[in-house]
């Protein structure tokens, strides 16, 4: 930064101060911004209640620990499989039409859900219930979508992109705290009824801002309205990445309550996994707030680079500090990885299909977790806590192959633009 006169020490820190915050600061100069992103944060909370809400709510009344996190899996599988689907009617119908009606479904799921656990109903009815409330719309990214109708091609849509990550990390860390403490503390189904309640009102506070609402783009003639974004090889290349990232999430929850009871501090998870947020969530701001001209598949591929490497330290950490040192690491490349991979599929998907591309993303992301916290659990019951770090090792390799193949077959996209330019 250059200056045509002296200036004091204060001065310059207030100016970076200000280079940094002005590029969130500008997003809310639009009109309805700030109303849809309050709005958002109401609805995009209920998703990570929810899942955790199922298994403390039934570990706590049917006392099976397998039994909740079944009933639980299908929720999420039956989230990961529908949001995208649901999201694709959205890019067709519009948000205020669709939202609406999928809201309902899940709500009516979780009644059935709330039902079933307070009158001991047979489980076939939880898991019925799960199944109805996986039609949970993907909140995130219809926010993302409302952000790239009011941003696309400016530079501020990258700090957008950036602000919707770390928004996203923020209700991972707050929302299961929540509904865990809702559950414990009042009653068993207080934690899943409070994300009910979110949901309903977000999406009914999102679906009357039609002035922020995206428009539904005539199809132009000879388009196949049933093709699918996920029949483009990049974009299936990009749900690749996005699942092997949620594998390394889902091993590192997994893997760190173990490896802290083996230790004899089980108290310490909660601040490992808060380690590994906040590392996600500090570097999320920070790129959103730098002005970058790296080419996208540059940056994919630095991203899935430093990704791959910081696993490795997973493997040789023998304490509770040093495990707490590697997470924090491994979560600084989580967000900028996934701005990059959510910026790409802006460009590469037809604008009248972005909200169904960004779902599939963020929905394969769920689906990793799964994945990752089921295999490094049965790794870590017959092996060790430390050895089920070898199945985030693994995914990291293979977020690395995934970026490289990116990285080659990208390039056409990402010629000159910046990241923060991308559109």
């Amino acid at each position: 930064m250059y200056y045509r006169c002296p200036v004091t020490q204060w001065q310059a820190g207030r100016a970076l101060e200000n280079e940094m915050v002005n590029p969130y600061r500008e997003l809310f100069v639009a009109p309805g911004a700030m109303g849809f992103a309050l709005a958002g944060l109401l609805a995009r909370i209920a998703l990570p209640m929810t899942g955790i809400g199922i298994i403390t709510m039934l570990s706590q009344l049917r006392a099976s620990y397998a039994l909740a996190g079944a009933v639980s899996a299908t929720f999420v599988l039956t989230y990961a499989l529908l949001s995208p689907q649901i999201s694709r009617l959205v890019d067709r119908h519009g948000q205020s039409r669709v939202l609406p009606a999928a809201t309902m479904i899940s709500v009516i799921g979780m009644l059935v859900l709330l039902a079933a656990s307070r009158w001991q109903a047979p489980d076939w009815i939880l898991f019925a219930g799960a199944l109805l409330a996986g039609f949970m719309p993907s909140i995130s990214a219809m926010l993302r979508a409302r952000w790239t109708a009011i941003y696309r091609g400016q530079p501020q849509l990258s700090a957008a992109y950036s602000l919707e990550t770390v928004i996203d990390e923020a209700t991972y860390i707050v929302g299961p705290a929540l509904s865990v403490g809702l559950s414990v503390a009042a009653f068993p189904q207080a934690g899943p009824l409070a994300a009910l309640v979110l949901l309903v009102l977000g999406v009914w506070a999102l679906t009357t801002q039609r002035g922020t609402e995206p428009q539904v783009q005539v199809r132009p003639n000879g388009t196949d309205a049933a093709g699918s974004v996920i029949r483009l090889a990049n974009v299936r290349l990009l749900i690749l990445l996005m699942a092997a990232m949620g594998v390394i999430v889902g091993t590192v929850d997994i893997v760190s309550v173990a490896l802290t009871e083996q230790l004899g501090q089980p108290a310490a998870a909660s601040l490992v996994l808060a380690a590994y947020a906040v590392g996600s969530f500090l570097a999320g701001l920070l790129f959103g707030a730098m002005k970058l001209r790296t080419p996208l598949h540059r940056l994919l591929l630095l991203g899935g680079l430093a990704t791959a490497v910081t696993t490795l330290p997973l493997m040789l950490v023998d304490n509770v500090p040093a495990l707490a040192a590697t997470v924090f690491l491994a979560g600084l490349f989580f967000a900028p990885t996934m701005i990059v991979a959510m910026t790409l599929v802006e460009r590469l998907v037809p604008a009248r299909q972005l909200t169904e591309g960004m779902t599939w993303l963020l929905a394969r992301l769920n689906v990793g977790v799964a994945l990752g916290a089921v295999a490094s659990g049965r790794i870590v019951d017959e092996s060790g806590a430390q050895v089920g770090f070898a199945i985030a090792l693994c995914a990291g390799i293979l977020v690395l192959l995934v970026a490289l193949l990116g990285h080659l077959r990208l390039r056409a996209y990402c010629q000159s633009p910046p990241v923060s330019e991308a559109a």
